[in-house]
């Protein structure tokens, strides 16, 4: 009796264990940011962003219906997607275009690419077929967006890896560097950029962006109570930048835990994030 008790219980809690997983890894949840600045113009004073990363060609309801939903729901002003939309290791194009086709009806969308578009061999295609549909990607550009009669700046940096693979040498932050120098060429405009990579935070810092949105650390994968991510793509074990907000100086950092999985297929206490992010004049 006392056996058969014993094993109702172990079956009940890896039963709970499992539907936690489950949940944790297809319930979509939303993290809202505010960033004040005297630089942000009085116009962008509560001007929305909505931040997709890391979706990985994960569909959230039939069509990805559940994440378009929260999108519009959010109200933003514009979608910025901050890389690896597909995966290079079971890639699918039609479903990265289906969910651009969708979000481009609620918001103008911007686009930059991760380390898994780098690998990926139909990336000029994806490219292609995304600026049809109505995407903005930002390949080492930089754009004005205009509110009113203000405007500020929105760059977008292409992965370091379609042009250094592995980095072996540490050529990476200073490439990033020159980039950026000669993008962010206007010291009046607030200036936001779009960038897959949270570990060069202190080459967006040098390089005097106001603010950054990246991704690729998939929140650590497994985080841990009181400690944060345990791991992440180009930083090991305990990454310092893994999830939310980080500044030094005039640079803040938003880090999302993205929507998908790559490598390790799961994730724990760790659900599927869009980052809404509200800019604020801190003089209104």
């Amino acid at each position: 009796m006392k056996k058969h008790l014993k094993l109702c219980v172990i079956s009940s809690i890896f039963f709970a264990l499992l539907v936690y997983l489950i949940w944790g890894n297809t319930a979509l949840t939303v993290s809202n940011i505010k960033i004040s600045s005297s630089r942000i113009p009085i116009a962008f004073s509560g001007f929305r962003i909505a931040q997709v990363s890391d979706l990985h060609n994960a569909e959230f309801g039939k069509g990805n219906r559940k994440l378009l939903e929260l999108l519009s729901e959010s109200k933003p002003d514009i979608i910025a997607i901050t890389g690896d939309l597909v995966d290079a290791g079971h890639t699918d194009i039609g479903v990265a275009l289906d969910f651009a086709k969708e979000a481009v009806k609620i918001a103008p969308v911007y686009y930059v690419t991760g380390n898994h578009e780098a690998s990926l061999s139909q990336y000029n295609e994806l490219k292609a077929r995304l600026e049809t549909i109505g995407v903005t990607v930002l390949d080492n550009d930089a754009v004005q967006l205009n509110h009113g009669k203000e405007a500020i700046s929105l760059i977008g940096l292409s992965d370091p890896d379609f042009t250094i693979k592995g980095d072996i040498f540490g050529e990476v932050p200073a490439m990033v560097s020159t980039k950026l120098n000669n993008l962010a060429d206007d010291e009046n405009s607030y200036t936001i950029l779009l960038s897959h990579r949270p570990e060069l935070f202190e080459s967006y810092v040098h390089c005097n962006i106001d603010l950054v949105l990246s991704g690729h650390a998939h929140g650590g994968q497994f985080r841990l109570p009181f400690i944060g991510g345990l791991i992440a793509p180009n930083q090991g074990l305990f990454p310092q930048y893994d999830a939310g907000l980080y500044t030094s100086g005039s640079t803040n950092m938003i880090v999302s835990r993205g929507l998908g999985n790559s490598i390790i297929p799961i994730r724990f206490n760790n659900r599927p994030e869009v980052v809404v992010i509200e800019l604020l004049n801190m003089d209104c």
